[in-house]
């Protein structure tokens, strides 16, 4: 890694907790000097995702050159062949920039780079008020499957056991509320 090096703030959450709303907000603070981490995947996109903008999308064979050449910060194999990770050199080219990284990152991705640079990292865990509550949300954005759903709030289940290993648990019951807790949090973090 670079020797210029900035902070590292990771929102981390299970779907449909608000953590994407979060992070988009305090992209659009300018003061707080920040600039998103764009995860390399091997799946292919969704919708309207835009490679270099939502993703790095990459083939599986290239992801796993990337592990073999140690190019990550952190990655994890969700399914086989289905790699998510961060790039050192996504990291660099922020800190290049003067600028903090933000992440919107999986549970474990974030509590990896929360281990790795523990001095420079601010790990908040976006918690929803309850599980039934994230569900209705998922519901409400219509884009996922009756079995999707399903998944999400399993997954969800399990990774809100990961909550206590974080700097913050930031609760959304209230969006501008949250929103306002994540600006300060952020802002004092990176002073």
């Amino acid at each position: 890694m670079t020797k210029k090096e900035g902070k590292l703030i990771v929102f981390s959450a299970p779907s449909g907790s608000g953590k994407t709303t979060i992070v988009h907000h305090l992209l659009k603070q300018d003061e707080l000097n920040l600039d998103f981490s764009i995860s390399a995947t091997s799946r292919n996109s969704r919708g309207e995702e835009i490679n270099g903008k939502d993703y790095y999308f990459i083939s599986a064979e290239e992801f796993k050159n990337h592990i073999e050449k140690d190019n990550f910060i952190e990655w994890e194999e969700v399914y086989t062949d289905n790699f998510y990770g961060t790039l050192k050199k996504e990291v660099e080219r922020i800190w290049e920039l003067g600028k903090h990284v933000i992440f919107d990152i999986d549970v474990i991705g974030g509590l990896n780079i929360k281990n790795k640079f523990s001095e420079n990292t601010l790990a908040i865990f976006v918690q929803p008020p309850s599980i039934e509550e994230m569900e209705r949300r998922l519901r409400g954005r219509k884009t996922d499957s009756e079995e999707k759903i399903k998944e999400r709030v399993a997954k969800a289940e399990k990774e809100m056991k990961y909550a206590k290993d974080f700097d913050v648990v930031l609760v959304n019951d209230d969006l501008d509320l949250a929103k306002k807790s994540a600006y300060n949090l952020v802002e004092k973090f990176t002073k």
